[in-house]
């Protein structure tokens, strides 16, 4: 089974614009979730979707070992390039290829939504040993700030029919439904991502559903964008903005 068609035709497109697109994450959510899943020492975290390693790094500093799945081949080698103590793993969230009872905890950031839910879960159940973790975490838009809210929504309005997301909470009632789990717990952090006004432009030009459009309908997507970018105060003439994220993390753990 492999990742979800749009996620993967992203991917694939360039492993450059997908690390220059995507926000890390605050080094505050990782002790967190260090703490919460006791990540260190003598444990093996996996980090599923882990895309060119933008999470895999920071699992690395708990001194844990971590071994990262990944399908697509691109991210893969950079992901390998840039942690060379990692082990990284051929497969998918829903056949990691992992051996039963490896891993003291699962991790899957800025991925989740794109998997199969009730496959992942029964993988992720083989993997941990008794009384192991799943940690997911998610970048979000912080939509309190009105300019966000206006350039999320020229995003979604281009985005494909169908695309998955973590604001369905269609994750979190399977995992609240399934036998064997105890409470999700949550925290939230903020998660300012310093770009460009042509960065934050070109992310939505950039995206799948987008980059099929004839060049017209293209220049009429990007006025959208600049048009919100122009419409608000604090990003009005400015070349250098911050986007406001929030770094959304959830956690339980097994209970039999």
């Amino acid at each position: 089974m492999g990742a979800h068609e749009v996620a993967n035709a992203d991917s694939t497109r360039t492993v450059e614009v997908y690390e220059r697109a995507r926000p890390s994450y605050p080094l505050t959510a990782l002790a967190e979730l260090a703490d919460a899943l006791e990540l260190g020492a003598g444990r093996t975290v996996v980090d599923l979707g882990a895309g060119t390693g933008l999470f895999t790094r920071l699992l690395a500093l708990t001194g844990a070992r971590v071994v990262a799945v990944e399908p697509v081949a691109a991210m893969r080698g950079r992901l390998a390039e840039l942690l060379p103590t990692v082990t990284v793993a051929d497969g998918t969230a829903e056949r990691t290829g992992l051996a039963s009872g490896s891993a003291h905890a699962v991790v899957a950031a800025q991925a989740w939504h794109w998997f199969d839910t009730e496959a992942a879960l029964a993988e992720v159940e083989h993997v941990l040993a008794p009384g192991g973790g799943l940690g997911l975490v998610w970048n979000t838009y912080d939509e309190s700030v009105p300019w966000v809210r206006d350039y999320r929504d020229v995003c979604a309005r281009h985005a494909p029919a169908g695309l998955p997301g973590q604001r369905d909470c269609a994750w979190r009632d399977a995992l609240e439904s399934r036998p064997g789990w105890g409470v999700i717990r949550e925290r939230h952090f903020a998660n300012p991502h310093g770009m460009s006004r042509t960065a934050l432009i070109d992310r939505v030009l950039a995206t799948t559903r987008v980059t099929a459009l004839e060049e017209a309908e293209r220049a009429r997507v990007r006025r959208e964008v600049e048009d919100v970018l122009d419409d608000h105060p604090e990003t009005r003439g400015r070349e250098q903005l911050e986007l406001p994220y929030v770094t959304d993390v959830y956690w339980t753990v097994r209970t039999n």
